[in-house]
């Protein structure tokens, strides 16, 4: 395991200048820890086919130790069996079980969609969040899941269809032209926006963090409100959205935040989940939002929960 100090020179000096602006030396060091090696595995039962209690069973018979994860009973943590061999799992193979990260389970729980409900998933590639949610529908009502580039487009596909999740539409389209295709047509929408990925930085996978830099961080800022607005108009009135990134910078998220609630009719709801190293958006406005730090078990994430406020 590497110690912080290698980590540090390993990463994006610029980067790692962020950090020191943003935190703490000592939440720093915790950051920087947790970015030294790779993650556990991770995984979610697909309740559409599968119940975790059998899951449990088959998985003691096979002598995979896991963990159960607090906060949400459908997620396990693998101790002794990387990802490869999980997909070699006839379990994995039938759809049954779902490789995803726990920070990525998030967003889906803060939305909370409800059977019966019209969700829209924005940038819905490649379908972790959008199977998770048909799970939790119990696949009735509908998703609309978006994506741009076609390829993973594909990928979504294959992913709804491998894990029984017959709600899903799948579209290949612009976000930015969705909320004028479907004024307020959806009670729920998540925007897990393309962000620049600090929170899953690796320092020992050199392709996780190489093409990051603060140009590439700008540049995504000016997609990131263009989506939001399109999921703002796609959003019916007193809907719930859930805008999210895997990054862990001020401009992707506390002020990508904060110009939303200036420029739209939202309001900033409390999220209900026992996190564990997890922290307060860092502005005035934004003290409601989650950041996630990454360690060991999670990868750094910013999820916050936001009302369609007509009144």
């Amino acid at each position: 395991m590497l110690s912080a100090l290698d980590v540090k020179r390993k990463l994006p000096q610029a980067f790692v200048d962020n950090l020191y602006e943003l935190f703490s030396p000592l939440t720093v060091d915790k950051i920087l820890s947790g970015m030294a090696g790779e993650r556990y595995t991770t995984l979610r039962v697909n309740t559409l086919k599968y119940d975790v209690q059998t899951l449990m069973r088959d998985f003691r018979e096979k002598n995979i130790k896991f963990e159960r994860v607090p906060w949400y009973q459908d997620a396990l943590i693998i101790k002794n069996v990387t990802e490869k061999e999980i997909q070699k799992l006839k379990l994995f193979e039938k759809g049954c079980i779902y490789l995803q990260s726990l920070s990525s389970m998030v967003p889906p729980l803060v939305l909370s969609p409800k059977p019966g409900e019209k969700v829209l998933d924005l940038t819905a590639a490649p379908g972790s969040k959008t199977t998770q949610m048909a799970a939790m529908m119990e696949n009735t009502g509908s998703i609309l899941a978006n994506e741009l580039d076609k390829i993973r487009c594909e990928r979504l596909q294959y992913n709804a269809t491998m894990q029984g999740a017959s709600i899903v539409t799948v579209n290949n389209n612009y976000g930015e032209r969705i909320g004028s295709q479907y004024p307020e047509a959806f009670e729920k929408v998540l925007l897990d926006t393309p962000c620049s990925g600090e929170g899953r930085f690796v320092a020992t996978d050199a392709k996780t963090y190489r093409s990051w830099s603060k140009r590439k961080v700008k540049e995504l800022v000016k997609i990131q409100k263009k989506l939001f607005k399109s999921a703002y108009e796609a959003l019916k009135p007193n809907g719930i959205m859930v805008y999210s990134t895997c990054t862990l910078n001020l401009e992707e998220n506390e002020k990508i935040l904060e110009w939303a609630l200036e420029q739209f009719n939202l309001k900033l709801l409390d999220i209900k989940l026992e996190l564990k190293e997890v922290q307060q958006g860092q502005t005035e406005n934004t003290k409601q939002a989650v950041k996630i730090l990454p360690s060991k078990m999670m990868e750094g994430f910013f999820v916050t929960k936001l009302l369609k406020d007509l009144h």
